[in-house]
């Protein structure tokens, strides 16, 4: 397997062939999520509350009790009845306490935020809307206004109400909102699972680079990534450049998705081309018109199985990744595409002649400032970035509208610490 700095994407011996067959940068997401989609869908899974953040519901959230379930408090003061001043009662109202004693009208009572409000009760008034004379009872300084500051049982939501439908991404308050509405699961669509496969005999996985071997970047990056994208990522396996390890790897595999890193070349070592030959797949893209990352490539392994196989070049791999692993894995998951958006170029971006490039970028007010650092070997670019300019070929001016594709943690940055 050829080291990432000389990645055949540039200039190897497969790459005016494959530049040949690759398909348009935006037709391979087409392709991706259309693969996803003929995937039968799985069956929903009952998950915890604390289980669920970044699943996608698979079934309508519907109000399991009233909201609130009774008349509450909505500040801090006193529960009155009737006309003031009212005789202050000793005792207090909590919230988490049973129902409270009933008023009569002239008197009032001590109450808390979120308590519940005792019977024949007009309003409440706030603490600093009200004053204790020297006799123990309590004034308005201002007009009290029927029901004021009371929380109705129901001014949320009445039991059976649809609170949320099908598709929405569970975020901290969907997990709020289905606790309060009397949840203590949710059904939601499973995580597709991912075998990470990284190849490649000159990776170490710590130290510093010594007598040309480096550093795998890819390793620690794409596990996080791909939960960030709705993953679960269930094994990362380190095979070298061993052909015969990485057949036995892929066809045993019972993941949704493999991954693999490097190998998608030409070279003396680049064996995922004919292990993907040799097992029968289904080749749905061979290469992408994108730079950098056109060696990329997906593949139907089984009749529900893909495999996306990004180049060995860090910044090529995360090409890869938004270009083909981003849009099965949103579909597999259940997710929503995100709407384009476009912001103008603060500066002109070079392009290709022929293909389009992805560009990191960091987000300035109405502007998108490109980055440096952005050679396919490169990550600290995109390391600083905030999302990638899509550049068409031929490049971008000043000014220019381009297409931004945000980073996972941007938008959603709850799912990058799944486990």
């Amino acid at each position: 397997m050829p080291a990432p700095a000389l990645e055949t994407e540039r200039t190897g011996r497969r790459s005016t062939h494959a530049h040949h067959k690759a398909t348009s940068w935006p037709e391979a997401r087409v392709v991706a999520e259309r693969a996803a989609r003929s995937v039968p869908r799985q069956a929903p899974v009952s998950v915890p509350l604390d289980a669920s953040l970044g699943l996608v519901l698979a079934a309508p959230l519907t109000a399991l009790t009233d909201l609130p379930s009774f008349d509450t408090s909505a500040m801090d003061g006193w529960a009155v009845a009737g006309p003031g001043p009212w005789e202050v009662r000793e005792d207090g109202v909590l919230a988490g306490h049973a129902e409270p004693e009933a008023l009569t009208d002239g008197e009032a009572v001590r109450i808390a935020t979120g308590a519940r409000i005792p019977p024949d009760v007009t309003a409440v008034l706030r603490s600093e809307h009200g004053r204790i004379d020297d006799k123990g009872r309590l004034h308005a300084t201002r007009d009290v206004v029927h029901a004021q500051d009371i929380r109705p049982r129901g001014q949320e939501c009445r039991r059976g109400d649809r609170l949320l439908p099908v598709g929405v991404l569970v975020t901290p308050a969907v997990l709020g909102l289905a606790a309060a509405a009397g949840y203590d699961t949710l059904a939601a669509v499973p995580r597709p699972r991912v075998e990470v496969l990284v190849l490649g005999d000159e990776l170490l996985t710590e130290g510093l680079p010594q007598e040309g071997l480096i550093r795998d970047a890819l390793g620690p990056m794409l596990p996080p990534w791909l939960r960030a994208l709705g993953a679960e990522v269930v094994a990362v396996r380190r095979l070298g450049d061993d052909a015969k390890a990485l057949h036995k790897a892929i066809s045993g595999s019972d993941a949704d998705l493999i991954v693999t890193t490097g190998g998608t070349a030409a070279g003396p070592v680049d064996h995922v081309h004919p292990t993907l030959h040799r097992i029968g797949a289904e080749l749905l893209v061979d290469g992408v018109k994108v730079r950098p990352g056109h060696p990329m490539l997906l593949a139907r392994t089984k009749e529900k199985q893909y495999l996306v196989g990004l180049p060995g070049n860090p910044l090529a791999a995360v090409s890869g990744l938004l270009t083909l692993a981003e849009p099965l894995l949103r579909t597999l998951a259940g997710r929503t595409a995100p709407e384009p958006y476009t912001l103008p170029l603060q500066d002109a971006v070079h392009g290709h002649p022929y293909d389009t490039r992805l560009v990191p970028v960091v987000l300035r007010a109405d502007r998108a400032v490109p980055l440096h650092y952005n050679g396919p070997a490169m990550l600290r670019g995109i390391a600083a970035s905030d999302a990638l300019g899509v550049v068409p070929p031929g490049g971008a001016r000043a000014g220019q509208e381009l297409e931004l594709l945000d980073l996972p943690w941007a938008t959603a940055g709850i799912d990058v610490c799944f486990t």
